[in-house]
């Protein structure tokens, strides 16, 4: 009887149905449509930072993050190859890599860069650096004396593809060595401080140029999905950990090698929930001030039903239902516009070349893919039930704390 009677009461008044519908359905929108652009910031920003040699989990020696230099490499590369191939899950990706700060120059400039040897068909896999070549070519694996540089690093160095510079750093007896190389590529990052400031080498030119022999600075490791929570990454931390069993290598998951990140995220999500409490405010007013006014003008309806014998609880049981009808309907709705919504931008994404310095300086990508998170859809909807259901009992109360003499008096 309650649900019938719900249904028809807020089909009584259509313009006042659809008023209220509106309001919780653009309210649910812009909380999936916002949510959205933020969650898919996120995921490209977490993407681009382990994308740039950072990786899902990363291997070093215990001393080598708080000094990097050749001295700190790793040597027992035939235990971390055993546990590697045993211990990750397949479709795991991984790389070696040395990488060594060192002095480049030419003719006209010189500047601090950071050298990294990569095995070059691994590192394609699992780096940027693999699809960010726009002039020129990648390194081959056999290749002597060749460099790639960043597009940045091109236009500081006053310097173009053919043209030799000149790699300067320590090597393992601590004396200063260097060499030439030519350049044969140029590649392209979603930010020009990454263009400037790293240089590739094959890694067998680096391990020969600063006399390493076999000894790596890092491994990296990329797993075959990305989660932003971390716990992946995590569980296969702690495997290699217990396999490798010790204390000379260190096993960081990128959620301790990039801190900054994973403050944002924390920040980002609360922030998130915050304007989702701000858009339900500005919807519950006019919730209640609409129901208000469908109550006040109810009120000789509500006195015959408490003089034929309806308790206070069952007339706000009513307008509850009533209620419920109104939130359910505008979330449906308002979940389906949202994710129409987002399928219609997803596809090119919203392009933000326009304010490039701007998002460059935080790390944005340039286009941004929105990605609904079903742990969001769930909040908000909940959100707004929960919290709609509990601002409707003031004027569910008031309707029931009418009497029928009050109501008579009523026109």
């Amino acid at each position: 009887m309650y649900i019938i009677l719900a249904w028809r009461n807020i089909w009584r008044n259509p313009r006042r149905t659809i008023v209220i519908l509106l309001a919780v359905i653009i309210g649910v929108w812009s909380m999936i449509f916002l949510g959205a652009l933020m969650r898919g910031m996120e995921t490209q920003m977490v993407r681009n930072s382990i994308s740039t040699l950072t990786g899902s989990i990363q291997i070093h020696h215990r001393d080598y993050r708080n000094d990097p230099v050749v001295e700190n490499s790793m040597d027992d590369i035939d235990k971390l190859d055993k546990a590697l191939s045993t211990i990750l899950d397949p479709g795991t990706l991984w790389a070696k890599r040395v990488r060594v700060n060192a002095i480049a120059s030419n003719a006209r400039h010189a500047g601090g860069v950071t050298l990294v040897g990569i095995e070059p068909e691994k590192e394609a896999k699992i780096s940027f650096i693999g699809k960010a070549m726009i002039s020129g070519r990648f390194l081959l694996a056999e290749d002597k004396n060749k460099i790639i540089v960043g597009k940045a690093f091109l236009k500081k160095f006053n310097t173009k593809i053919g043209n030799k510079l000149i790699l300067m750093s320590q090597d393992t007896q601590k004396e200063i060595i260097s060499k030439a190389f030519r350049i044969v590529g140029i590649f392209s990052a979603e930010s020009e401080t990454v263009e400037k400031q790293f240089v590739f080498v094959p890694i067998s030119q680096v391990a020969k140029m600063l006399k390493m022999g076999d000894s790596i600075s890092e491994v990296s490791i990329m797993l075959p999905r990305l989660d932003i929570t971390g716990k992946k990454e995590t569980r296969a931390a702690e495997k290699l950990i217990a396999a490798i069993n010790d204390n000379i290598f260190v096993i960081e998951t990128w959620h301790q090698l990039l801190p900054m990140m994973k403050a944002y995220l924390k920040m980002s999500g609360f922030f998130l929930y915050i304007w989702y409490f701000v858009v339900f405010i500005a919807m519950g007013f006019g919730i209640v001030n609409t129901t208000l006014m469908a109550i006040f003008e109810r009120m000789r309806e509500f006195g015959l039903m408490k003089a034929l014998g309806m308790r206070p609880f069952q007339v706000i049981k009513g307008v509850v239902t009533e209620t419920f009808f109104l939130l359910v309907l505008g979330i449906l709705a308002g979940n389906i516009l949202g994710f129409l919504s987002v399928a219609a931008i997803a596809r090119n994404g919203i392009d933000l070349s326009a304010l490039a310095a701007g998002v460059q300086m935080w790390g944005i990508p340039r286009i941004l893919y929105p990605e609904i998170w079903a742990q969001d859809v769930v909040v908000a909807g909940l959100v707004v039930l929960l919290l709609g259901i509990l601002v409707s009992l003031y004027p569910a109360f008031k309707a029931a704390r009418v009497t029928p003499t009050q109501a008579m008096t009523k026109n």
